[in-house]
């Protein structure tokens, strides 16, 4: 507990007195003229940072995995429900861990904080080299899908054009989040208003669809009754929703975080649950459920059944999704890559800031590349889906810290206290969706936690090691190299270690 104490005593002085600090005269520089990540985005930015996030491409694509799941459309509405609900309550728990630790890095400094560098580490580990340029890759390649099959009406679009397509994508929201924050958060804002635009559309089609009668698919007939089935099919629910803790990753960078965070948290998750749950119920007034199952792109389907001519709407909007939904995985994850460094637990180069842009470029750069060698892959879904449980155990973990940092750290500064009803309810139902889909899957779950215990023994050569001198001069100097390259410095705000 020695770093996680010092950590959390320096965090709070610093919520407490830095704002104080920065405002005495002759003392100290200015905000402005000081090198670090700016706080330049509003409730406005914060909203459609979580909601550009969780609507990617899978409420467009593929709602089958709930279907498959659950047997039945009235089984699958309540999992979008039920989905939704869990994502609010885990976010209403963020929202406390938020304002007390506002630290970029989100889930990484809660747990950094409560159990130390170890633990920490893993969560880091999986969640930057695998599931982050994995997910983005995934979304990436999607985007292409789309963008081309318009050219390829009556075959697939080919696969060197998909992946050569996504490598532009990716290189090019790259440059922007290199260049400018507030360049981002308007790319996150427009493609966010695009894809609601697109899911009111389906909405308002399928409100239109009920006037008329079309209720018949609707029906909890086939719902299955094998339990683990049932669970498996939260995962998919999950991975809808999945990005609603992605503000708190760049909370540094949000306006005054102690209010904005907690609204910008609840309006977008209401939001996304209500407009999921209707998108669900449009798609199925005129797809049933053996439809849906059969399809890869239900949204594309839906649109060819009703919109006549105007089918391809469709497409070119879950084009505009998923290129949002880059920028957005990209902007939140280049922190946690940022906080990582910031904790001395990867390179030192990926903390600094670049001197004219104030961006966090080499962290965003590093994203961006492992992102363009998974495209190279020819599975990444697999890797994806071996380290899954992995993301949900590691969100339970950071919940679980909301009421052990309660007992250890009493006296931190909480703007928002939570019931503690709530990470009860959501540490209960992370024990369940990690554990049933376990038993399940064993052999998926045994590849998942192989992946995770490669971080064993980067975390004993690469962290805990001291390294002899001659290395340590030899990193160093690759760390000057870097700088100079890419005209970065160390941030000049205090940092915890």
């Amino acid at each position: 507990m020695g770093d996680a104490a010092k950590y959390a005593e320096v965090s709070q002085r610093e919520n407490k007195n830095y704002s104080e600090e920065r405002t005495e005269d002759n003392k100290k520089p200015k905000d402005d003229d000081v090198i670090c990540l700016k706080p330049k985005m509003t409730l406005v930015n914060g909203i459609t940072v979580i909601v550009g996030s969780i609507i990617g491409s899978g409420i467009f694509v593929s709602p089958k995995g709930v279907l498959l799941g659950t047997g039945s459309v009235g089984m699958s509405i309540v999992v979008w429900i039920v989905c939704g609900i869990f994502s609010l309550i885990g976010a209403y728990c963020y929202a406390e861990l938020g304002c007390m630790i506002t630290k970029t890095g989100a889930d990484y400094a809660y747990i950094m904080t409560s159990f130390g560098p170890f633990v920490a580490f893993l969560r880091l580990w999986v969640e930057c080299m695998i599931v982050r340029p994995c997910s983005q890759a995934i979304v990436a390649l999607t985007f292409s899908f789309y963008v081309l099959r318009p050219m390829y009406p009556n075959c697939e679009p080919p696969d060197e054009a998909i992946r050569f397509l996504a490598c532009l994508c990716i290189c090019l929201l790259t440059f922007v989040n290199c260049w400018d924050v507030k360049w981002s958060t308007r790319v996150q804002d427009l493609f966010t208003y695009g894809k609601l635009f697109a899911l009111a559309i389906i909405i308002l089609t399928g409100i239109v669809q009920l006037g008329f009668g079309q209720t018949q698919h609707f029906s909890f007939e086939g719902t299955e009754s094998d339990i683990t089935k049932i669970a498996l099919s939260f995962y998919s629910g999950l991975f809808a929703y999945n990005g609603w803790n992605y503000l708190n990753f760049v909370i540094e960078e949000l306006k005054d975080p102690h209010r904005n965070l907690p609204k910008a948290i609840f309006i977008s998750c209401i939001l996304v649950t209500v407009v999921y749950t209707m998108t669900i119920v449009a798609f199925h007034t005129t797809l049933s459920a053996q439809e849906v199952m059969g399809e890869e792109a239900v949204a594309v389907t839906f649109a060819s059944r009703l919109y006549g001519v105007m089918a391809w709407i469709i497409p070119v909007f879950v084009a505009l999704s998923t290129f949002g939904g880059v920028n957005g995985i990209l902007f939140t994850s280049s922190r946690l890559f940022y906080a990582g460094a910031s904790f001395g637990q990867m390179p030192e180069v990926l903390s600094m800031i670049q001197v004219k842009h104030l961006t966090p470029a080499p962290a965003v750069m590093f994203m961006a590349l492992l992102s363009l060698i998974y495209l190279c892959s020819s599975d990444i879904y697999a890797l994806i889906n071996y380290v899954g449980f992995a993301t949900w155990l590691a969100i339970g973990l950071a919940v679980v810290c909301l009421p052990y940092l309660r007992w250890k750290m009493p006296n931190l500064p909480r703007p928002i206290k939570v019931n503690l009803v709530f990470p009860v309810i959501y540490i209960l139902a992370s024990v369940f969706i990690t554990i049933v889909p376990m038993i399940a899957d064993p052999v998926g779950t045994g590849f998942g936690v192989l992946i995770i215990a490669t971080g064993l023994p980067v975390y004993l050569i690469f962290i805990y090691w001291k390294k002899p001198k001659p290395i340590q001069n030899a990193i160093d100097k690759i760390t000057l190299l870097l700088q100079k390259v890419l005209l970065v410095v160390p941030s000049e705000r205090p940092e915890t270690l």
